[in-house]
């Protein structure tokens, strides 16, 4: 684990680079993980990401997963999705020094879904801004995304590389209007059938679903 400096302090950040090798010469993609909300106990460290996590490290690509602000060692209070965006590309900011990989594998979870979406849009329309202009989004992974209590109408995203999955028995984000947020914005979705929130008993499902969605 690393700590690295951020707005609110630093932010506590686990690398895994293929090869160990954060410039290895076979790897151009690297995977940005965002974990769910922290006012109910999420953290990196929750399975789903962790999901995401092993299908970006078994398909090759160098992953990176950290603690949003005042969750396990990062510093600072929940933002309600701003401060954690802010978060996340001052992370994204952090890659840009250490790899030469250009190519961007964002994924999300619940709270952290909304939060990787509002990643996407600030990569695909501000990343002048941010000094992250050679940077090229892969894929966005929005997994049961929590749209209902975030401002999600007007999100921009790289609509034919985003993607949505959800489980047909979420019972924490009502799985009708993350249908209509999908077709509202035209990306593909896919729904578990049966599948809770946290897919319990489903993972190895979800992880197929990563892989099919995703480019090469």
């Amino acid at each position: 684990m690393l700590l690295i400096p951020s707005p609110a302090g630093v932010l506590e950040v686990d690398a895994l680079w293929q090869n160990d090798n954060p410039n290895d010469a076979s790897t151009d993609t690297v995977a940005l993980l965002c974990h769910p909300n922290p006012l109910f106990e999420g953290t990196m460290n929750n399975k789903v990401v962790t999901t995401m996590y092993r299908f970006a490290r078994d398909s090759g690509m160098h992953v990176v997963r950290f603690n949003f602000r005042g969750v396990g060692q990062s510093t600072g209070e929940h933002d309600y999705a701003d401060g954690e965006v802010l978060d996340a590309m001052t992370v994204l900011q952090w890659l840009a020094g250490q790899t030469n990989a250009r190519r961007l594998w964002l994924g999300g979870f619940s709270f952290g879904g909304y939060v990787t979406a509002r990643v996407a849009e600030q990569v695909l329309m501000s990343a002048h801004v941010w000094g992250l202009s050679d940077f090229e989004i892969a894929n966005v992974a929005l997994i049961s995304p929590s749209i209902e209590k975030n401002a999600s109408d007007d999100i921009s995203l790289p609509i034919d590389k985003t993607f949505e999955i959800y489980g047909s028995a979420d019972e924490v984000i009502d799985p009708i209007n993350m249908q209509a947020f999908a077709e509202h914005l035209g990306i593909a979705v896919s729904v578990v059938d049966g599948a809770g929130h946290f897919f319990h008993g489903r993972l190895s499902e979800l992880k197929k679903l990563l892989a099919e969605h995703s480019s090469n």
